[in-house]
């Protein structure tokens, strides 16, 4: 038992213990090692539940599913390009989003350098919108 007048020598204790690198790329090390043992965790359970699993081929295993209903003609129907092209549009646009925000909210600690990159950040995405247009991508019929 430890006598509270005297406290246990930690030096022992805290040279024991892994210690993240201070600085800057110190978080960048916490969250590599997170990542390592995430994909390490996908992938481990992916693969452990295909050792597991039953593999019953069956003919009815491989049919189009709709809604209980045996299929009728094929299975497999075209896609018009324009729905691919307006999900692409849709992205870019969102990812803009997620720039603007946060550079909005800490505009003015930024300087002019930020606002200039911004500037041609948008200036290139406003190009890439008047393609898009000239091109009758955001057309439906």
């Amino acid at each position: 038992m430890v006598h509270p007048a005297h406290p246990p020598d930690l030096s022992t204790t805290q040279e024991r213990c892994y210690k993240v690198p201070d600085g800057y790329f110190g978080q960048y090390v916490t969250i590599g090692i997170f990542a390592v043992v995430g994909v390490a965790l996908v992938f481990g359970t992916l693969s452990l539940a295909k050792l597991v699993r039953p593999n019953v081929p069956a003919k009815d295993k491989y049919t189009t599913y709709e809604s209980g209903i045996d299929p009728i003609g094929r299975g497999w129907s075209q896609t018009n390009v324009r729905y691919y092209l307006f999900a692409l549009l849709f992205v870019v646009f969102d990812v803009e989003a997620v720039f603007l925000f946060p550079w909005a909210v800490v505009f003015e600690r930024l300087g002019t350098q930020a606002f200039i990159e911004m500037v041609i950040f948008i200036a290139i995405l406003a190009f890439a919108l008047l393609y898009a247009v000239k091109k009758k991508v955001l057309e439906w019929l």
